[in-house]
């Protein structure tokens, strides 16, 4: 899948994550008090409400939660990950028929190349 120039725009709130997809690491927030990972990212724990927050390495693996298969302009699978730290993204699933992806099925993080070296998460079968 190509971005064809919809690059997302580089946050600075958001550095620690851009930084990690330069590497192509996935970092998700995490709650100093309560141990909660979450995404997507914001000021305050949504489990406790506290602002000690840092940023942790995902594995990058998991499994499909949902899927949906569009068919313009030509056939793409958009999936919601369930990771295997209890965070679900939304993402595309590469590198298989997009019919082929189901509900269950393992995958592990793939990236896309930025013009200005970040990367987007993808996903791909595992297996």
């Amino acid at each position: 899948m190509t971005l064809r120039g919809m690059e997302p725009p580089a946050d600075p709130e958001l550095h620690e994550f851009w930084d990690g997809t330069r590497q192509q690491e996935l970092r998700l927030p995490r709650c100093r008090s309560c141990g909660t990972t979450f995404w997507y990212p914001r000021t305050t724990c949504p489990a406790c409400l506290s602002d000690q927050l840092d940023w942790t390495a995902a594995a990058g693996t998991g499994k499909v939660h949902a899927v949906s298969v569009m068919s313009r302009p030509e056939p793409y699978a958009v999936a919601l990950v369930q990771l295997d730290e209890d965070v679900r993204l939304m993402s595309n699933i590469v590198g298989v028929d997009p019919g082929d992806v189901r509900v269950g099925m393992r995958v592990r993080l793939a990236w896309e190349a930025l013009p200005d070296g970040r990367h987007l998460w993808l996903f791909e079968p595992a297996s």
